[in-house]
């Protein structure tokens, strides 16, 4: 299970934002979410080859993180027509960027299964939601080291 402590302040605040709701205004708010996923910097759409895919989603989602005087900053881009998708990249963009490099690698890998819609949505989608968190993982330690 997640050790609480771990989790930095602005997911847990997600997190328990979700849990205070009944499962169907959980969903609800992940669409909202989904309609806050900000849009890549100008920088990253002319430059498309510099984002990760990331393989574990069905729909087709690319991040690329950012690591300065050790704060990371997350970008990612989901099609409009996979609002779960977009809704999972949009926490983890609000919830992880500012963080410190050290915060970001210490979120637990379950994050995902903590939020309350294991039962709203497919295991799938929330195997995507973990995978994309692993990869902005490996990119802030392969920024951070640099």
């Amino acid at each position: 299970m997640t050790e609480a402590s771990a989790v930095p302040d602005p997911l847990a605040a997600i997190r328990d934002e979700f849990l205070a709701l009944s499962e169907h205004e959980r969903l609800e708010l992940l669409l909202e979410f989904a309609n806050e996923l900000p849009e890549l910097p100008e920088r990253f759409r002319d430059h498309p080859d510099l984002l990760e895919r990331v393989a574990e989603c069905q729909s087709p989602v690319y991040i690329f993180v950012e690591v300065e005087a050790g704060r990371v900053r997350m970008h990612a881009t989901a099609p409009r027509e996979a609002p779960t998708t977009r809704g999972f990249a949009s926490i983890l963009v609000q919830g992880l960027s500012g963080l410190a490099v050290d915060e970001v690698l210490a979120v637990p890998a379950d994050y995902p299964q903590t939020i309350g819609l294991t039962r709203a949505v497919s295991p799938l989608r929330i195997r995507g939601m973990t995978g994309m968190l692993a990869r902005v993982k490996r990119q802030v330690r392969e920024r951070g080291a640099a």
